[in-house]
């Protein structure tokens, strides 16, 4: 079976026990509301691989098992590969509303095929070996994966070893048999209903740090590990809720993440792709990062520009302002940041290269991958400020629709909040809007994929910046004799 239902992925998931708290409470994976939006979203993505509309992006041919896989497991090993990975980011995003939760576990498997080979071919290891095997099992398997990279860090000013160790996930034990690894990560979005977790470095380590280069593959609910999930006003709502039609987005709710608390927890050798390797960190890491941006940060924010730029035109008719020039003028700036998003992200895929050279994998270019993430997260911003000031005061403000159920205010609601449209069209719509410039994604869309800066610096020390001062220097008419005269 290399392609599973969403029924089947469901049923696969009841072998799983994995040691889940929300709030104060211990939950199970299949019994909560809350953690079921990431089992719903997960088996739509599953659905769409099967889908005739969909296939096409959702799944890919992989010559290892020599069958069709869900493109969520396949390595990119194309230029093409990688635009139709950008498309299924897009896609995945318009059809769920939130993350695809396979979406970090996609990036960390090309990105741990890229390395691997690498570390083999100057190292002489066996972790590409151990990975092409691990690989194989996903892919027969149809498994979900999420992809574990950032750390707690603690002390920011601190190194690793200059404060409590278990910081930053490490190794604290070793034998014949394999690692005993301890830390936590945090912000791992699905990782709950995920059947395998990658987890990878969180940045470049130096000599000296080799306990915490590290990489690896765990089973979900593995002895040691506990998910302590996020808990916001959402959360709340959806416990509250009698009838999931009055939430923004229904079946498949708000990005749903979780700290990963590893204590003790044991990893067999053929599971572990670095132990130690810290020269190889930083590419481990920049191959995740880069593939990560153009996906995350340009193409998924692209389909959920689409949707918010639908809800700002549904509001708009409703309102019965869509003619008016200011609104106009906003939904095609709102068009503009969604299309401008979405070429950097194709740029970075189609001058994707092969790295290394011989591996077969590709990676997508890191300056257009880098300037999609920017672009995306300075311009949710502006979609958010825009959709909000075309809905107006009610997409903060507004009561719940189980007013229209209430007799004694019913006819209020109805008779006072109609426009161009009834009240309950209105309200549903709003109450979407709501979802997305009063919730989560704000702020999920600036630190998904790496905080602000680090795409900051990795422009600025990528652009060849002496190739243009000599352009300009030359057409300003200054020789090299004079450029070299002491100031």
């Amino acid at each position: 079976m290399a392609l599973k239902s969403g029924n089947e992925y469901i049923e696969s998931l009841k072998n799983l026990d994995p040691k889940i708290y929300l709030g104060d409470k211990k939950v199970r994976l299949l019994e909560n509301p809350t953690t079921m939006t990431v089992v719903k979203a997960n088996a739509k993505v599953y659905d769409m691989a099967l889908d005739p509309k969909y296939e096409e992006v959702m799944s890919a041919y992989s010559p290892l098992v020599e069958e069709k896989v869900g493109r969520s497991n396949y390595i990119y090993s194309s230029r093409d590969d990688l635009l139709k990975r950008a498309q299924m980011a897009v896609l995945t995003s318009q059809v769920l509303g939130t993350c695809n939760y396979r979406c970090p576990g996609a990036d960390a498997l090309t990105a741990l095929a890229s390395t691997t080979y690498e570390m083999d071919n100057k190292l002489g290891t066996e972790y590409n070996k151990r990975f092409n095997n691990f690989l194989k099992h996903v892919q027969k398997n149809d498994l979900a994966c999420s992809g574990a990279l950032t750390d707690v860090k603690g002390d920011r000013s601190k190194r690793p070893t200059q404060q409590d160790p278990d910081m930053y996930v490490r190794v604290v034990d070793k034998n014949e048999k394999g690692i005993i690894v301890r830390g936590c990560k945090i912000n791992q979005s699905g990782a709950i209903a995920s059947h395998e977790t990658i987890v990878f470095p969180t940045t470049s380590f130096r000599e000296g740090e080799e306990d915490y280069a590290l990489s690896f593959a765990v089973e979900n609910g593995s002895m040691g590990m506990t998910y302590i999930s996020q808990y916001t006003p959402f959360t709340a709502e959806r416990a509250l809720a009698s009838d999931i039609r009055e939430l923004g987005n229904p079946e498949y709710g708000v990005r749903e993440t979780s700290m990963v608390v590893f204590e003790d927890v044991f990893i067999p050798w053929e599971r572990v792709f670095m132990c130690g390797e810290v020269k190889f960190t930083r590419k481990a890491v920049e191959r995740f990062t880069r593939s990560h941006r153009m996906n995350c940060g340009g193409a998924c924010k692209s389909g959920f520009a689409d949707l918010m730029i639908g809800a700002a035109q549904s509001i708009a008719e409703y309102l019965g302002i869509e003619n008016a020039s200011h609104v106009r003028d906003k939904i095609t700036e709102m068009i503009r940041i969604r299309e401008t998003s979405y070429a950097c992200a194709i740029a970075a895929a189609v001058s994707g290269e092969e790295e290394p050279k011989g591996s077969g994998v590709y990676i997508p270019n890191e300056m257009y991958g880098n300037v999609a993430k920017v672009n995306s997260i300075y311009g949710f911003w502006d979609l958010m400020e825009m959709v909000g000031d075309i809905a107006g005061g009610l997409s903060v403000t507004a009561p719940s629709e189980r007013g229209f159920k209430n007799p004694e205010i019913s006819s209020y609601l109805e008779k006072y909040l109609k426009a161009a449209a009834p009240a309950d069209k209105r309200l549903r719509i709003t109450k979407f809007i709501q979802n997305w410039i009063a919730g989560l994604h704000g702020a999920g869309t600036w630190h998904g994929a790496g905080p602000l800066q680090t795409q900051k610096m990795a422009i600025y020390r990528d652009f060849d910046l002496e190739n243009a001062k000599k352009m300009a220097k030359e057409l300003a008419g200054i020789s090299e004799k004079e450029e070299s005269r002491a100031w």
